[in-house]
């Protein structure tokens, strides 16, 4: 119930509004929230990589519907890859491709990203391309796909959510591709029909696909996994599994979300692996922060905790 009503204000318009009219809206989204800026986006970017943490950094926005805004915000994703090597920042960028058009047309879409990605490869940059709504699994895909024809593994990757029932088909399928797979469990509402309901089955389904990227069949073709939770139940697990495998710590990472349990950030750094965490900024920070509340009720009554020590 708790998960449904923020999903349900994520894209409420009267919410959004009423929200962002308070005049301290911006102070309570710093919780989850680099800033509003690129310049403030590159300085929680460098504080992380102080404390020997990557990141992928993301100009938050989504589902434009002209290609005027499209192609703005390509044009802002070329000057945050400009801005992350001019600011030395250790890094790649992640986008949604909503943001360049994919709901205006693929054609349009694929444009854009191969604007974004000819700048990338030019700096020897990454790109990740981000998973919305299970309304796009399939076109998110099949444009990854497309770049693919044109760029390398080693340019783009992608995301897949444990959550949807079609996820165990999708990472046999990039693994035999040697696609480099973001692991998240998924954070939109969505129907039974097409997603697990029970906490537990998207967890032992988000296992099931840790393991198997993780397998020297995948590292074979070339696969290559970010584990992308909080869940210390499933760290334990893909520490002891990659121990037990002698498998390199070089050869995957964790990775979290920019104000989420930053102290596991910083004591898995200590340990030797890998860490990358999540970084978004843009004004377009409402959805973002309403998902990054239905997650946990803890992450409420911290920022209610914390607003009112002010």
């Amino acid at each position: 119930m708790f998960r449904s009503f923020f999903l349900y204000l994520s894209n409420s318009r009267w919410a959004r509004r009423l929200l962002l009219a308070l005049p301290f809206a911006t102070r309570v989204s710093s919780r989850f929230v680099a800033g509003e800026t690129l310049a403030m986006g590159l300085d929680a970017a460098r504080a992380l990589n102080e404390k020997g943490i990557t990141v992928a950094l993301d100009l938050l926005g989504e589902s434009v519907h002209n290609e005027a805004d499209a192609v703005r915000s390509a044009d802002e994703y070329i000057a945050l890859l400009d801005g992350m090597v001019h600011e030395q920042v250790s890094g790649y960028a992640s986008l949604k491709l909503t943001a360049l058009g994919l709901d205006i047309s693929e054609a349009v879409c694929l444009q854009n990203m191969r604007r974004i990605l000819a700048r990338a490869i030019e700096l020897h940059r990454f790109i990740r391309i981000d998973m919305e709504g299970s309304a796009y699994t399939e076109r998110t895909l099949a444009v990854f796909r497309e770049i693919l024809k044109e760029y390398p593994h080693s340019a783009v990757g992608i995301v897949i959510q444990s959550y949807l029932k079609r996820s165990e088909a999708d990472m046999h399928a990039l693994a035999t591709e040697g696609a480099f797979v973001r692991l998240v469990k998924g954070a939109y509402k969505e129907p039974p029909t097409v997603a697990f309901p029970d906490k537990k089955d998207v967890d032992e389904c988000y296992l099931n696909l840790m393991r198997f990227y993780l397998s020297e069949d995948a590292f074979a073709k070339g696969a290559r996994l970010a584990i992308a939770t909080h869940d210390q139940k499933i760290i334990d697990e893909a520490c002891n599994f990659t121990d037990e495998h002698k498998i390199d710590k070089g050869d995957y990472e964790f990775q979290m979300l920019y104000g989420v349990r930053s102290d596991l950030q910083h004591s898995l750094v200590g340990e030797g692996y890998q860490v990358r965490a999540y970084v978004p900024y843009g004004t377009q920070w409402y959805p973002y922060f309403m998902r990054r509340l239905a997650e946990r009720p803890a992450n409420v009554w911290f920022i209610l905790k914390n607003f009112f020590k002010r």
